[in-house]
Protein backbone atom coordinates (compact mmCIF):
# COMPACT_ATOMS: atom_id res chain seq x y z
CA UNK A 1 0.00 0.00 0.00
CA UNK A 2 1.22 3.57 -0.66
CA UNK A 3 2.99 5.22 2.22
CA UNK A 4 1.42 8.23 3.92
CA UNK A 5 3.98 10.71 2.53
CA UNK A 6 3.47 9.32 -0.96
CA UNK A 7 -0.29 9.82 -0.74
CA UNK A 8 0.09 13.38 0.60
CA UNK A 9 2.62 14.20 -2.11
CA UNK A 10 0.36 12.83 -4.79
CA UNK A 11 -2.58 14.88 -3.48
CA UNK A 12 -0.46 18.03 -3.31
CA UNK A 13 0.70 17.58 -6.90
CA UNK A 14 -2.87 17.06 -8.07
CA UNK A 15 -3.98 20.20 -6.27
CA UNK A 16 -1.61 22.36 -8.28
CA UNK A 17 -1.64 20.55 -11.61
CA UNK A 18 -5.09 19.05 -12.06
CA UNK A 19 -7.95 21.15 -13.39
CA UNK A 20 -10.38 18.58 -12.03
CA UNK A 21 -9.20 19.35 -8.52
CA UNK A 22 -10.08 23.03 -9.04
CA UNK A 23 -13.51 22.02 -10.27
CA UNK A 24 -14.00 19.78 -7.25
CA UNK A 25 -13.14 22.68 -4.94
CA UNK A 26 -15.66 24.92 -6.69
CA UNK A 27 -18.34 22.26 -6.39
CA UNK A 28 -17.57 21.79 -2.69
CA UNK A 29 -17.95 25.53 -2.10
CA UNK A 30 -21.20 25.53 -4.05
CA UNK A 31 -22.54 22.71 -1.87
CA UNK A 32 -21.95 24.79 1.26
CA UNK A 33 -23.71 27.78 -0.28
CA UNK A 34 -26.62 25.65 -1.50
CA UNK A 35 -27.16 24.04 1.89
CA UNK A 36 -27.03 27.40 3.67
CA UNK A 37 -29.53 28.79 1.16
CA UNK A 38 -31.84 25.82 1.59
CA UNK A 39 -31.92 26.26 5.36
CA UNK A 40 -32.63 29.98 5.00
CA UNK A 41 -35.42 29.30 2.51
CA UNK A 42 -37.01 26.75 4.84
CA UNK A 43 -37.28 29.23 7.70
CA UNK A 44 -40.33 31.12 6.47
CA UNK A 45 -42.47 28.08 5.69
CA UNK A 46 -41.40 26.07 8.72
CA UNK A 47 -41.65 28.74 11.43
CA UNK A 48 -45.43 28.58 12.06
CA UNK A 49 -45.43 24.80 12.26
CA UNK A 50 -42.36 24.81 14.50
CA UNK A 51 -44.35 26.81 17.04
CA UNK A 52 -47.18 24.26 16.94
CA UNK A 53 -44.73 21.37 17.27
CA UNK A 54 -43.04 22.97 20.26
CA UNK A 55 -46.38 23.37 22.03
CA UNK A 56 -47.12 19.70 21.44
CA UNK A 57 -43.71 18.57 22.67
CA UNK A 58 -43.89 20.81 25.71
CA UNK A 59 -47.18 19.13 26.67
CA UNK A 60 -45.68 15.65 26.25
CA UNK A 61 -45.31 13.81 29.56
CA UNK A 62 -43.20 10.97 28.17
CA UNK A 63 -40.09 10.76 26.05
CA UNK A 64 -39.56 11.70 22.42
CA UNK A 65 -39.19 8.92 19.87
CA UNK A 66 -37.52 9.87 16.59
CA UNK A 67 -37.50 7.71 13.48
CA UNK A 68 -36.39 7.73 9.85
CA UNK A 69 -34.72 5.50 7.32
CA UNK A 70 -31.50 5.94 5.35
CA UNK A 71 -29.94 9.40 5.64
CA UNK A 72 -33.14 10.64 7.28
CA UNK A 73 -32.55 7.97 9.90
CA UNK A 74 -29.14 9.39 10.72
CA UNK A 75 -30.73 12.83 11.06
CA UNK A 76 -33.39 11.40 13.37
CA UNK A 77 -30.76 9.63 15.48
CA UNK A 78 -28.79 12.85 15.87
CA UNK A 79 -32.01 14.63 16.78
CA UNK A 80 -32.66 12.17 19.62
CA UNK A 81 -29.12 12.66 20.87
CA UNK A 82 -29.56 16.44 20.87
CA UNK A 83 -32.81 16.24 22.83
CA UNK A 84 -31.14 13.93 25.36
CA UNK A 85 -28.16 16.27 25.72
CA UNK A 86 -30.50 18.99 26.98
CA UNK A 87 -32.11 16.70 29.53
CA UNK A 88 -35.15 15.72 27.43
CA UNK A 89 -35.48 11.90 27.32
CA UNK A 90 -35.37 10.79 23.68
CA UNK A 91 -34.59 7.63 21.73
CA UNK A 92 -34.12 6.77 18.07
CA UNK A 93 -36.36 3.96 16.80
CA UNK A 94 -35.22 2.25 13.61
CA UNK A 95 -38.41 1.75 11.56
CA UNK A 96 -37.44 -1.69 10.29
CA UNK A 97 -36.49 -3.01 13.72
CA UNK A 98 -39.56 -1.31 15.17
CA UNK A 99 -41.79 -3.58 13.11
CA UNK A 100 -39.96 -6.61 14.52
CA UNK A 101 -40.36 -5.88 18.21
CA UNK A 102 -38.47 -2.68 18.94
CA UNK A 103 -41.68 -0.65 18.92
CA UNK A 104 -41.94 -1.77 22.54
CA UNK A 105 -39.61 1.09 23.43
CA UNK A 106 -42.49 3.49 22.71
CA UNK A 107 -45.10 3.89 25.43
CA UNK A 108 -48.27 5.90 25.95
CA UNK A 109 -47.41 9.51 26.67
CA UNK A 110 -44.48 9.55 24.24
CA UNK A 111 -44.36 11.85 21.22
CA UNK A 112 -42.95 10.72 17.88
CA UNK A 113 -41.00 12.66 15.25
CA UNK A 114 -40.80 11.20 11.73
CA UNK A 115 -38.08 12.39 9.35
CA UNK A 116 -38.47 11.69 5.64
CA UNK A 117 -37.73 13.48 2.40
CA UNK A 118 -40.27 11.68 0.22
CA UNK A 119 -42.91 10.83 2.79
CA UNK A 120 -43.50 7.54 0.97
CA UNK A 121 -41.10 5.20 2.79
CA UNK A 122 -43.09 1.96 3.29
CA UNK A 123 -41.63 1.15 6.71
CA UNK A 124 -42.60 4.59 8.03
CA UNK A 125 -46.08 4.30 6.56
CA UNK A 126 -46.60 1.06 8.50
CA UNK A 127 -45.02 2.45 11.67
CA UNK A 128 -47.36 5.46 11.80
CA UNK A 129 -50.58 3.51 12.50
CA UNK A 130 -48.72 1.27 14.96
CA UNK A 131 -47.69 4.31 17.02
CA UNK A 132 -51.17 5.75 16.65
CA UNK A 133 -52.47 2.75 18.63
CA UNK A 134 -50.32 3.99 21.52
CA UNK A 135 -51.98 7.41 21.25
CA UNK A 136 -48.62 8.97 20.37
CA UNK A 137 -48.86 12.49 18.94
CA UNK A 138 -46.82 12.51 15.75
CA UNK A 139 -44.76 15.25 14.13
CA UNK A 140 -43.39 14.91 10.62
CA UNK A 141 -40.33 16.74 9.31
CA UNK A 142 -41.12 16.00 5.70
CA UNK A 143 -39.72 17.09 2.36
CA UNK A 144 -43.13 16.46 0.77
CA UNK A 145 -45.91 17.94 2.95
CA UNK A 146 -48.53 16.43 0.62
CA UNK A 147 -47.21 12.86 0.90
CA UNK A 148 -49.03 9.81 2.28
CA UNK A 149 -46.95 9.98 5.46
CA UNK A 150 -47.99 13.61 5.97
CA UNK A 151 -51.63 12.49 6.24
CA UNK A 152 -50.71 10.35 9.25
CA UNK A 153 -49.07 13.22 11.13
CA UNK A 154 -50.67 15.56 13.66
CA UNK A 155 -48.24 18.31 12.67
CA UNK A 156 -46.17 18.54 9.50
CA UNK A 157 -43.08 20.76 9.44
CA UNK A 158 -42.18 21.31 5.78
CA UNK A 159 -38.56 20.48 4.98
CA UNK A 160 -38.90 21.04 1.24
CA UNK A 161 -35.86 21.89 -0.89
CA UNK A 162 -35.85 22.97 -4.53
CA UNK A 163 -32.91 20.69 -5.27
CA UNK A 164 -30.15 18.83 -3.52
CA UNK A 165 -26.81 20.58 -3.25
CA UNK A 166 -24.92 18.18 -5.54
CA UNK A 167 -24.71 18.84 -9.30
CA UNK A 168 -26.75 15.71 -10.07
CA UNK A 169 -29.60 16.42 -7.61
CA UNK A 170 -29.24 12.91 -6.25
CA UNK A 171 -27.32 12.89 -2.95
CA UNK A 172 -29.26 13.76 0.25
CA UNK A 173 -27.41 16.97 1.04
CA UNK A 174 -29.63 20.05 1.20
CA UNK A 175 -32.60 17.96 2.32
CA UNK A 176 -30.61 16.39 5.15
CA UNK A 177 -29.19 19.79 6.18
CA UNK A 178 -32.67 21.32 6.35
CA UNK A 179 -34.07 18.40 8.35
CA UNK A 180 -31.09 18.56 10.71
CA UNK A 181 -31.56 22.30 11.24
CA UNK A 182 -35.27 21.85 11.95
CA UNK A 183 -34.47 19.15 14.49
CA UNK A 184 -31.98 21.46 16.18
CA UNK A 185 -34.61 24.21 16.24
CA UNK A 186 -37.05 21.89 18.00
CA UNK A 187 -34.47 20.69 20.51
CA UNK A 188 -33.20 24.15 21.43
CA UNK A 189 -36.70 25.65 21.44
CA UNK A 190 -37.99 22.91 23.74
CA UNK A 191 -34.99 23.31 26.02
CA UNK A 192 -35.76 27.02 26.34
CA UNK A 193 -39.46 26.32 26.97
CA UNK A 194 -38.50 23.96 29.79
CA UNK A 195 -36.22 26.51 31.41
CA UNK A 196 -33.01 24.77 30.44
CA UNK A 197 -29.93 25.94 32.33
CA UNK A 198 -26.23 25.33 31.57
CA UNK A 199 -26.00 23.41 34.85
CA UNK A 200 -28.35 20.79 33.37
CA UNK A 201 -26.08 20.43 30.35
CA UNK A 202 -23.17 19.81 32.72
CA UNK A 203 -25.17 17.12 34.53
CA UNK A 204 -25.67 15.08 31.36
CA UNK A 205 -22.10 15.69 30.13
CA UNK A 206 -20.11 14.82 33.28
CA UNK A 207 -17.01 13.61 31.47
CA UNK A 208 -16.79 15.88 28.44
CA UNK A 209 -14.89 19.14 28.11
CA UNK A 210 -18.11 21.16 27.88
CA UNK A 211 -19.55 19.53 30.97
CA UNK A 212 -16.31 19.94 32.88
CA UNK A 213 -16.12 23.62 32.03
CA UNK A 214 -19.67 24.16 33.24
CA UNK A 215 -19.33 22.01 36.35
CA UNK A 216 -15.98 23.17 37.69
CA UNK A 217 -15.18 26.59 39.09
CA UNK A 218 -12.09 28.71 38.55
CA UNK A 219 -11.08 27.92 42.13
CA UNK A 220 -10.89 24.22 41.18
CA UNK A 221 -8.24 24.77 38.52
CA UNK A 222 -6.32 27.93 39.39
CA UNK A 223 -2.75 28.14 40.72
CA UNK A 224 -2.20 29.69 44.14
CA UNK A 225 0.48 30.31 46.75
CA UNK A 226 4.10 29.55 45.91
CA UNK A 227 3.18 28.26 42.45
CA UNK A 228 2.47 31.84 41.34
CA UNK A 229 5.04 34.55 40.58
CA UNK A 230 4.19 37.41 42.97
CA UNK A 231 6.05 40.74 42.67
CA UNK A 232 5.64 44.29 43.92
CA UNK A 233 5.41 47.41 41.72
CA UNK A 234 8.95 48.38 42.73
CA UNK A 235 10.48 44.95 42.00
CA UNK A 236 13.43 45.30 39.56
CA UNK A 237 12.72 43.88 36.12
CA UNK A 238 15.64 41.48 36.43
CA UNK A 239 14.05 39.97 39.52
CA UNK A 240 10.70 39.75 37.69
CA UNK A 241 12.41 37.69 34.97
CA UNK A 242 13.96 35.40 37.57
CA UNK A 243 10.69 34.85 39.44
CA UNK A 244 8.66 34.15 36.30
CA UNK A 245 11.33 31.71 35.13
CA UNK A 246 11.15 29.84 38.43
CA UNK A 247 7.34 29.74 38.29
CA UNK A 248 6.58 29.41 34.58
CA UNK A 249 2.84 30.10 34.43
CA UNK A 250 3.14 32.75 31.75
CA UNK A 251 2.70 35.80 33.97
CA UNK A 252 3.55 37.54 37.25
CA UNK A 253 0.96 39.18 39.46
CA UNK A 254 1.95 42.63 40.69
CA UNK A 255 0.54 43.22 44.17
CA UNK A 256 0.21 46.30 46.33
CA UNK A 257 0.98 46.22 50.08
CA UNK A 258 -2.60 45.18 50.86
CA UNK A 259 -2.53 42.23 48.46
CA UNK A 260 -4.70 43.99 45.92
CA UNK A 261 -3.86 43.43 42.26
CA UNK A 262 -1.91 46.41 40.94
CA UNK A 263 -1.12 44.93 37.53
CA UNK A 264 -0.04 41.92 35.50
CA UNK A 265 3.19 41.19 33.64
CA UNK A 266 2.96 38.50 30.98
CA UNK A 267 5.79 36.77 29.15
CA UNK A 268 4.91 38.98 26.20
CA UNK A 269 5.35 42.12 28.30
CA UNK A 270 8.82 40.93 29.32
CA UNK A 271 9.86 40.25 25.72
CA UNK A 272 8.62 43.65 24.59
CA UNK A 273 10.49 45.37 27.42
CA UNK A 274 13.74 43.59 26.59
CA UNK A 275 13.32 44.48 22.93
CA UNK A 276 12.63 48.15 23.68
CA UNK A 277 15.42 48.76 26.25
CA UNK A 278 19.12 48.06 25.91
CA UNK A 279 19.58 48.62 29.64
CA UNK A 280 16.88 47.21 31.90
CA UNK A 281 18.62 47.84 35.19
CA UNK A 282 16.49 50.88 36.01
CA UNK A 283 13.18 49.30 35.03
CA UNK A 284 10.71 48.21 37.67
CA UNK A 285 7.61 46.01 37.47
CA UNK A 286 5.36 49.08 37.49
CA UNK A 287 7.08 50.35 34.33
CA UNK A 288 5.94 47.50 32.13
CA UNK A 289 2.88 45.97 33.82
CA UNK A 290 -0.67 46.11 32.47
CA UNK A 291 -2.49 48.22 35.03
CA UNK A 292 -6.03 47.06 34.26
CA UNK A 293 -5.75 43.40 33.29
CA UNK A 294 -8.79 41.24 32.63
CA UNK A 295 -9.60 39.31 35.81
CA UNK A 296 -12.03 36.65 36.94
CA UNK A 297 -13.61 35.65 40.24
CA UNK A 298 -12.83 32.29 41.89
CA UNK A 299 -16.50 31.23 41.87
CA UNK A 300 -16.90 31.75 38.12
CA UNK A 301 -17.20 28.62 35.98
CA UNK A 302 -14.40 27.47 33.72
CA UNK A 303 -16.85 28.03 30.87
CA UNK A 304 -17.05 31.73 31.80
CA UNK A 305 -13.26 31.91 32.02
CA UNK A 306 -12.85 30.34 28.59
CA UNK A 307 -15.26 32.79 27.00
CA UNK A 308 -13.48 35.67 28.71
CA UNK A 309 -10.15 34.50 27.29
CA UNK A 310 -11.23 33.61 23.76
CA UNK A 311 -14.30 35.69 22.85
CA UNK A 312 -12.33 38.87 22.26
CA UNK A 313 -10.40 40.50 19.39
CA UNK A 314 -7.07 39.62 21.01
CA UNK A 315 -7.08 36.34 22.90
CA UNK A 316 -5.37 35.99 26.26
CA UNK A 317 -3.87 32.88 27.83
CA UNK A 318 -3.77 33.73 31.54
CA UNK A 319 -6.19 35.37 33.97
CA UNK A 320 -5.51 36.76 37.45
CA UNK A 321 -8.10 35.41 39.87
CA UNK A 322 -9.39 38.22 42.04
CA UNK A 323 -11.85 38.44 44.90
CA UNK A 324 -13.92 41.22 43.41
CA UNK A 325 -15.28 42.21 46.82
CA UNK A 326 -11.85 43.01 48.25
CA UNK A 327 -9.67 43.36 45.17
CA UNK A 328 -7.19 40.85 46.57
CA UNK A 329 -5.48 38.63 44.03
CA UNK A 330 -5.86 34.93 44.84
CA UNK A 331 -4.01 33.23 41.99
CA UNK A 332 -3.67 32.63 38.25
CA UNK A 333 -5.66 30.58 35.77
CA UNK A 334 -4.11 29.53 32.45
CA UNK A 335 -5.89 28.52 29.28
CA UNK A 336 -3.99 25.24 29.56
CA UNK A 337 -5.60 24.61 32.97
CA UNK A 338 -9.06 24.75 31.38
CA UNK A 339 -8.15 22.27 28.66
CA UNK A 340 -6.13 19.89 30.83
CA UNK A 341 -7.08 16.21 30.56
CA UNK A 342 -7.67 15.57 34.27
CA UNK A 343 -11.33 16.40 34.92
CA UNK A 344 -11.25 15.85 38.66
CA UNK A 345 -11.54 18.95 40.86
CA UNK A 346 -8.37 19.82 42.74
Amino acid sequence: MPERDEIIGRASAAKHANAEADQASRIAAAVLAAEAGAIEAACASAAPRLADALQLLAACVGKIVTTGLGKSGYVAAKMAATFSSTGVPAVFLHPVEALHGDIGVSQKGDAAIFVSKSGTTPELLVLGPALRQLASPMIGILGNPASPLAREMDIVIPATVRAEADPWNLIPTASAAVAMALGDALAVGLAAARGFRPEQFARVHPNGQLGRNLRLKVADAMHTGDRVAWVAPETPLKQVVIVTTERPLGAACVLGPDGRLAGLITDGDLRRALRAHDDIRELRAADIMARRPVTIAPDASLHEALRLMEDRPSQISVLPVVDHATGRCLGLLRLHDIYQADSRPK
